[in-house]
């Protein structure tokens, strides 16, 4: 359930970073020019007022972003608890290791070794 509500955040900040981002008026204009460029921003925030409230808003929203991406990594780790992949799970039913699931090459044969070593003869 709150792994739903952060997602949603996530996005909802998403979407609001890229419209602030587009509403910032570049050396081209940008975006802003088409919501009557600085004349209209100008009367509300001053000359510089807006380029100056985009720039902390853009702030602001790059670090929610940031701490929703951490949060979302967090809520998965304690979410996933001692789960295992569905492939970790097929070999623990097998009884089997990982590495003797895997094909034989052609043309090896495979060398068991003993479990029982003697030791050199260092007497000489």
């Amino acid at each position: 359930m709150l792994g739903n509500i952060v997602v949603f955040l996530h996005i909802v900040i998403c979407i609001m970073l890229v419209l602030v981002i587009l509403m910032q008026a570049s050396k081209g204009g940008g975006l802003s020019g088409a919501f009557g460029g600085s004349g209209g921003m100008g009367a509300i925030f001053g000359g510089r007022g807006a380029a100056t409230f985009l720039s902390k808003v853009t702030t602001l929203l790059a670090i929610l972003f940031m701490l929703s991406c951490i949060s979302q990594v967090l809520i998965s780790k304690i979410g996933a608890g001692g789960q295992q992949s569905l492939l970790q799970q097929e070999l623990t039913q097998k009884g089997t290791s990982p590495a003797s699931s895997l094909p034989a090459l052609p043309g090896l044969e495979v060398q068991q070794q003993s479990t029982t070593t003697t030791p050199p003869d260092t007497s000489k």
